[in-house]
């Protein structure tokens, strides 16, 4: 997941909207420690890059260190890469069926599947909501594959 702070020059992260076949999307609670961005706070699960890795790799990796879930190379598909305040975020998005009362969390404090309009009435962390709003219009207009 997101780190608390990165250092570098500009930081570059990935997050990535997994929504599975009742158009659900996947959202953790971060961790409730005030050193980090947005604690306690519901967000897209993402991290930042290690170095020499390619943005495809790092989230595919981040899903599975925390997640224990580990998605095809072929099955995450990026969506847009957009500068924001805090760096250069790669957003992607993959579907999938995950039943969460066996995915093993190993940050942040739990896993829940959001309507689209229950995403509408949280504020996210991060510019989460806006990606969001991005990820269904596009989804809406046929744009994105299923």
């Amino acid at each position: 997941m997101r780190p608390a702070v990165q250092s570098g020059a500009v930081d570059e992260g990935t997050n990535i909207v997994v929504i599975n076949p009742a158009e659900q999307v996947l959202l953790y609670l971060r961790d409730d420690k005030p050193e980090i961005r947005y604690p306690n706070t519901w967000c897209l699960p993402g991290g930042y890059l290690e170095e020499g890795e390619r943005p495809h790799d790092c989230i595919r990796r981040e899903i599975e260190e925390e997640m224990g879930v580990v998605f095809a190379s072929r099955d995450v598909h990026p969506l847009f890469s957009e500068r924001r305040p805090y760096g250069v975020e790669h957003t992607f998005w993959a579907e999938a069926d995950l039943d969460l009362d066996v995915v093993v969390l190993t940050e942040g404090q739990r896993l829940r599947w959001f309507t689209r309009e229950e995403v509408a009435a949280h504020e996210l962390g991060y510019e989460d909501n806006a990606v969001l709003v991005e990820f269904f219009a596009r989804r809406d207009r046929g744009e994105l594959p299923s």
